[in-house]
């Protein structure tokens, strides 16, 4: 996040996404920070969109991830559920649109066939191995993640939850409030 002079740095959020066997779990923790204050234990920074169907986590500044998540639902609604088509029309508004490049967030947006990272910066990722994570503690939720995708028979749901968990032990922006939803 930029940092300026009228405003901290707000720092919040770590979420992880997960695809294993025909399912879609997005964890997040409830964590929202200022500065070297918490100053919020359990805001929900995962939702399903489009009847269910479509899974949306942020991280960034609150505002900004709820005009992006806004303008998510709309594209959904105008591309059918595409998620992909979706993605790719909010990430070219999200570059070009003089109002929304000033946006400090960032969204992963799934199903239980594709998992996507928007940036800002006109990126939609698909990563090669399901697991996706953004914000401050993502690193250490994906090394996890990874690892227990390797060598352990868990579910999808149950190491996007564990990933979390292990974040919040080492990033003093996560915290162990987890929230974890799941696509059948």
């Amino acid at each position: 996040m930029k940092k300026n002079n009228f405003y901290p740095e707000i720092r919040s959020t770590t979420v992880c996404g997960v695809l294993k066997d025909g399912k879609a779990a997005l964890a997040a923790d409830g964590q929202v920070s200022l500065n070297n204050t918490v100053m919020k234990h359990s805001a929900k920074k995962v939702r399903k969109v489009y009847n269910d169907k479509i899974m949306v986590g942020f991280a960034g500044a609150t505002a900004d991830a709820f005009t992006l998540l806004q303008r998510f639902e709309e594209k959904l609604e105008s591309h059918n559920g595409n998620l992909y088509r979706a993605s790719i029309e909010l990430a070219k508004d999200w570059r070009t649109d003089r109002y929304l490049r000033k946006l400090e967030a960032m969204l992963i947006a799934m199903d239980n066939n594709k998992i996507l990272l928007i940036s800002g910066t006109g990126d939609v990722i698909e990563p090669d191995d399901n697991i996706i994570t953004i914000g401050s503690g993502g690193m250490y939720a994906l090394s996890a993640a990874r690892a227990m995708m390797k060598h352990s028979n868990l579910s999808a749901k149950e190491i996007a939850g564990e990933a979390l968990k292990i974040a919040s032990e080492i990033c003093i922006y996560t915290n162990d409030h987890i929230v974890v939803e799941e696509l059948q």
